[in-house]
């Protein structure tokens, strides 16, 4: 028997608009890795999106305490006044997502994210956002709907109507702005970078995602944006799997690999942001779509759950 088996896993992955600042970056890691019944698996940080991400594995416990350090971290040492960077977002906090793993239950994610969520409302006088199953009924439940304004539309009008939000006051907080809390299923965070190529040849290839996916079943579910990243001086296509279970990372790479080859791009190379199911890579390497900076523990030591 894996420690993995003992009791119900639930994964959080919350993005924090910090890049640049590593300090931050490690000091939410941190407080995350200290958490009892807690194991960080991957945290990673980008200074052109100016975005951290931590993805870190427990029981449901484990995990509200946990996301509540963080977030306390996180309120207390970001300032969206000063952010800039290429991803959307709307807050300090700009998304946290509880995944169920194994032995879990959709249900108890919606509960446990909800808690989280009125708890942050509460304590930092911010509007929270609930999205995908926590969503209350009558109201938008996808992210880039939720995020379609940014912090700097947001804090100039007050926040009522189709913008109210789900918990917290109506206008943002002065310096974490707003945040988006939610249940959701597994999503495997890829990006695909051009080594050559400006970013209208990355924006080309994500608008062709977006029309081929309704017509290719291992596309089915990929959210895709082209982007420039200066500090790299390439592109890239970002893209968010949300069935990695039908989307076959080989599969993704080699499509978007022919189509930068054909558009004049020699090189791409993937990065993955957080963790992958076993099965997301097939019977493939991580040699095989050129996987940047691979690390172990970043593939799950088992098959998670399918919670529809």
């Amino acid at each position: 028997m894996s420690a993995y088996d003992s009791f119900p896993i639930y994964q959080c992955v919350p993005n924090f608009s910090v890049g640049r600042d590593l300090a931050v970056v490690k000091s939410i890691a941190k407080v995350i890795s200290n958490s009892p019944g807690i194991e960080l698996r991957d945290f990673s940080a980008d200074p052109d999106h100016n975005r951290g991400v931590m993805t870190f594995l427990g029981n449901a416990e484990a995990i509200h305490v946990s996301a509540m350090a963080a977030v306390d971290v996180a309120i207390d040492r970001i300032d969206m006044n000063r952010h800039t960077g290429v991803h959307p977002r709307i807050g300090a906090v700009d998304v946290l997502p509880i995944i169920p793993l194994r032995g879990g239950s959709r249900e108890i994610a919606v509960n446990l994210s909800r808690k989280i969520g009125y708890e942050m409302a509460a304590a930092y006088d911010l509007p929270v956002y609930f999205y995908e199953w926590a969503s209350l009924a009558g109201r938008p439940s996808a992210l880039p709907e939720l995020r379609r304004n940014q912090f700097e539309q947001l804090k100039q009008i007050e926040l009522i109507g189709d913008l109210a939000p789900d918990a917290g006051p109506t206008h943002i907080h002065p310096t974490a702005g707003a945040s988006v809390v939610g249940a959701r299923g597994l999503l495997v965070a890829y990006n695909i970078n051009l080594m050559d190529g400006d970013d209208s040849i990355a924006k080309r290839i994500a608008a062709r995602i977006r029309i081929d996916r309704d017509v290719h079943s291992h596309l089915a579910g990929v959210r895709a944006l082209g982007l420039y990243l200066p500090s790299k001086g390439l592109s890239q296509v970002s893209m968010n799997l949300t069935l990695p279970y039908y989307s076959c990372l080989p599969t993704i790479f080699e499509y978007v690999r022919k189509i930068a080859q054909d558009l004049g791009i020699k090189e791409v190379v993937s990065e993955i942001i957080g963790v992958i199911p076993p099965s997301a890579l097939g019977s493939a390497s991580p040699e095989s779509i050129a996987w940047l900076d691979f690390r172990p523990a970043q593939i799950l030591p088992f098959e998670p759950e399918i919670f529809g």
